[in-house]
């Protein structure tokens, strides 16, 4: 028994030292090192800019979503894992996938009352088959000055969401999906 307390007050002596680290074995690393979360996000800025395009590309790590606009300023977003209804009318948009994100742009998708931007299949914007996460991207509407966009996702995943300037008087909304936590 002395020869255990010994031994105990050794090791809480080397960790106090910081001669030992315990282990963290049973702690798992995140996932490519994101650290994001399922939380909502957003940013209450409003814009006259106008939605031009919408886009997705496969990343290592996740999936990426990218709405593009013209005119230079910084656009406001509320992005969150709720259902997803079209702009005026409330009806449901049906999604894909095991979680519905819900993305609004404060932006609109028209000018002078012509579309800026006009999808050619409103269940279908952006072709993901073969996606790790996405399962479908579709059309809610522009309205009031906001855009709605539905993202069909696998599963609750981990997301980011951002704003790039550029190139030119252009900026881009970007929401990352992880592949896992």
């Amino acid at each position: 028994m002395k020869k255990l307390i010994s031994w105990l007050a050794a090791l809480v002596l080397a960790m106090g030292l910081g001669l030992i680290v315990p282990s963290s074995a049973g702690a798992a690393e995140p996932y490519c090192g994101i650290r994001w979360g399922s939380t909502p996000k957003y940013s209450r800025v409003y814009t006259s800019d106008v939605i031009t395009n919408v886009r997705a590309g496969r990343h290592a790590c996740f999936d990426r979503l990218v709405v593009d606009l013209r005119g230079g300023r910084v656009p406001g977003y509320n992005v969150k894992y709720t259902a997803v209804t079209e702009e005026g009318s409330g009806k449901a948009v049906p999604l894909r996938g095991a979680a519905d994100l819900r993305i609004i742009v404060h932006a609109p998708a028209y000018k002078d009352g012509k579309a800026t931007y006009l999808p050619k299949n409103r269940k279908e914007l952006v072709d993901v088959t073969g996606y790790r996460t996405f399962r479908q991207v579709a059309w809610a509407g522009s309205f009031e000055g906001q855009t709605t966009i539905g993202l069909g996702v696998r599963a609750r995943l981990p997301y980011r969401v951002f704003v790039l300037d550029g190139p030119g008087n252009r900026t881009r909304l970007v929401v990352d999906v992880a592949h896992r936590w």
